[in-house]
């Protein structure tokens, strides 16, 4: 009740924003409300603003709403088929994580890029976007103006992915199941792979979900690495803290998967869960949309945006590369 109270406003305007996009989204489906949300998001912010007032709750709707939502898209889903689809994906995550890296390591020495942004666009491609940034940049003392550019540079290229790649996979003829996989191991924030899964159908939105949370989890292996190296650098211990980084609306979807399998969810509630879901996605995309400052971005610089286009582009195709010759196309 608390932060409802504090943050009522920027969630009344996402709010908002999010019923004027889903009727969008149900008059043209090939676009899809979270697409309209989180476009109309950005247009309000780089043209007349946002409301000061409101910026403490967009803030609270982007991550926490966001989160809910995919806890209440758990409940919708069986908790055998989580575990298949999680082991299925993990080569591919595997694959894709490890291109990330390889190639924002390369590229940005190449580009002289600073280490602590290539550590971050690198990072924040591999693995889970705004999150992953948020967990490993006071693990390696990144500062402000780093963190702000990287989550900037990755949340642009997350615009993009929602609006190009459920058209993509069309053109590209993929499955449910093989779109699914592209979208959850190639696309940065949890935000934009759901969307863009349910754009393209519903059978691949879960499977996206699925694989997305999957990919998730290696912030914690990924976070105990940087971890153990800038201790190694500092020769003393770091202050890193196992429990501040857990995604823990992780735990919570899978068990609510677990509810859903051994039927103590209502099966005739399911659909609503699913719709509420839904809807509380378009809500935090269009709080995500309305955090996005463009203009910020542009003035720092083009190199930062150059690494995370290769990177971003490398991680896409590597991905559809694995699933080819593993045949899950």
């Amino acid at each position: 009740m608390k932060d409802l109270k504090e943050n009522y406003k920027g969630i009344i305007f996402s709010f908002i924003i999010a019923l004027i996009s889903t009727g969008l989204g149900k008059k043209l489906p090939i676009i899809g409300g979270a697409v309209f949300g989180i476009v109309i998001g950005v247009i309000i912010n780089n043209t007349i603003g946002k409301p000061d007032s409101t910026k403490k709750g967009i803030a609270f709707v982007s991550k926490k709403v966001l989160q809910w939502s995919i806890v209440l898209l758990g409940a919708g889903l069986s908790f055998n088929q989580v575990k298949e689809t999680g082991m299925e994906s993990l080569s591919v995550t595997v694959v894709t994580i490890s291109v990330a890296f390889l190639s924002a390591f390369l590229i940005g020495k190449f580009l002289n890029v600073p280490s602590h942004l290539k550590s971050l666009i690198g990072v924040g491609t591999a693995i889970c976007g705004g999150s992953a940034i948020a967990a490993i940049s006071p693990i390696i003392e990144a500062d402000e103006q780093d963190i702000a550019y990287s989550i900037s540079t990755i949340f642009f290229f997350n615009i993009i992915a929602v609006l190009i790649f459920p058209p993509l996979g069309h053109l590209l003829n993929l499955t449910d199941k093989g779109f699914g996989l592209w979208a959850g191991t190639a696309i940065n924030d949890t935000s934009s792979v759901v969307a863009a899964g349910y754009v393209f159908s519903n059978a691949a939105g879960e499977f996206a979900t699925i694989v997305k949370l999957t990919r998730a989890t290696l912030i914690i292996p990924i976070a105990l690495i940087f971890a153990l190296i800038t201790a190694y650098r500092k020769k003393q211990e770091s202050n890193f803290r196992l429990k501040k980084i857990f995604p823990w609306f992780i735990l919570w979807f899978l068990i609510a998967s677990i509810l859903n399998t051994v039927g103590i969810i209502p099966k005739v509630s399911i659909p609503y869960i699913n719709e509420v879901g839904k809807f509380m996605i378009v809500m935090a995309l269009s709080a995500i949309g309305l955090s996005a400052n463009f203009k910020d971005m542009i003035k720092s610089g083009v190199k930062p945006i150059f690494l995370g286009l290769i990177v971003w582009f490398n991680v896409a195709v590597s991905s559809l590369i694995v699933q080819h010759f593993m045949k899950q196309l």
